[in-house]
């Protein structure tokens, strides 16, 4: 009987409720508590030139959301590179409480800002997950007649200033940071060619046109893979964990790291996803949801395999107090290559 009478009341409050919202022109209380999702095209914004390692890792990302219909409405990727992916960055700051647009990040979210002084931090921005960490390879063309790190090195000790060419993406970014180092390491300096994508870059070295890259090997993988390049050393402090051969007669894993070669040089990349500002959080949580939904994909494993990713993931406070730590970092790089704005 009680139960009978806390039903009826229950009934009559939901009824009550449901009636003068009609009046008032309101949804009803079930589309009121209902999980947000996109309800038109979300544009998948690349700060980046086509080719490059966040070319490719959106246009996967797009391709397995299709593929396995995890979004309702379609995902639109759009290259924004001009101004060292500036242009990206500006576009989404501007598209404040737009749940709509997502931007995939790199190391430019830090370097762009701190080398061109636009009006742009990343705090700007709403984080929604890290996908994965980026390794860096030291390539040079397999005519090459350096066979290791330690050869090629030594090699640049020998020569002069600006002898040998690195080409890398962009200027001011984490490819010149990594060259400057090496600058340090050498005690010479490397003409530092920027090219507008990682594609670009590993194709001026496949042509002979530059004497090496530091692309990521997602960037480079097919021209090793067809034997036109080779790998000297991975920026880390631990091999890449992949041991399936890539080649004929080598992995990921047995590509020593550079500190094995001596030279006492690391970084890793952010592959992450940011929103506009001002965006409520469960339309957040439908992209961390999403992007979830997306890793346990063959098609996203098999990614991350190919491009020897360190699959690390985060989201919410975790992710951004990583973000934080990171522009501290990157702020003291530039600052050490002397590549702040002034």
């Amino acid at each position: 009987m009680q139960h009978t009478i806390v039903n009826i009341l229950c009934n009559t409050f939901v009824r009550t409720v449901v009636t003068a919202m009609a009046m008032l022109g309101l949804s009803s209380p079930a589309s009121v508590l209902a999980d947000w999702e996109p309800t038109k095209p979300v544009e998948f914004i690349i700060p980046a030139g086509t080719g490059g390692g966040a070319d490719q890792m959106a246009r996967l990302i797009q391709g397995v959301v299709t593929k396995h219909n995890l979004m309702k409405q379609p995902m639109v990727v759009v290259n924004k590179s001009g101004g060292a992916g500036g242009e990206g960055f500006l576009y989404v700051k501007e598209s404040k409480g737009d749940p709509h647009k997502i931007i995939i990040t790199l190391s430019n979210l830090f370097t762009t800002p701190l080398a061109t002084g636009i009006p742009f931090n990343w705090k700007d921005l709403t984080p929604v997950s890290m996908l994965a960490l980026d390794e860096f390879v030291l390539w040079v063309n397999a005519d090459s007649p350096y066979k290791t790190a330690k050869e090629y090195l030594a090699a640049i000790k020998a020569g002069n200033d600006n002898q040998f060419k690195m080409a890398g993406t962009g200027s001011k970014q984490e490819d010149q940071i990594i060259t400057v180092a090496l600058d340090k390491v050498t005690g010479k300096k490397f003409t530092f060619v920027p090219f507008k994508g990682g594609g670009d870059v590993a194709v001026q070295l496949v042509g002979n046109h530059v004497d090496s890259t530091v692309n990521n090997p997602i960037e480079a993988v097919a021209h090793w893979r067809a034997g036109k390049l080779r790998p000297l050393c991975v920026f880390d402090d631990q091999r890449m964990p992949y041991k399936e051969k890539v080649t004929d007669t080598m992995s990921w894993n047995d590509i020593h790291t550079c500190m094995e070669a001596g030279v006492k040089v690391d970084y890793l990349m952010l592959r992450g996803v940011f929103m506009p500002g001002g965006v409520r959080q469960d339309q957040v949580n439908y992209y961390v949801s999403l992007f979830k939904k997306v890793r346990e994909t063959p098609e996203w494993k098999e990614f991350m395999e190919k491009g020897a990713f360190n699959q690390s993931f985060m989201s919410g406070k975790e992710y951004a107090s990583w973000v934080e730590k990171a522009e501290d970092t990157h702020k003291a790089l530039m600052k050490d290559a002397g590549f702040l704005a002034k």
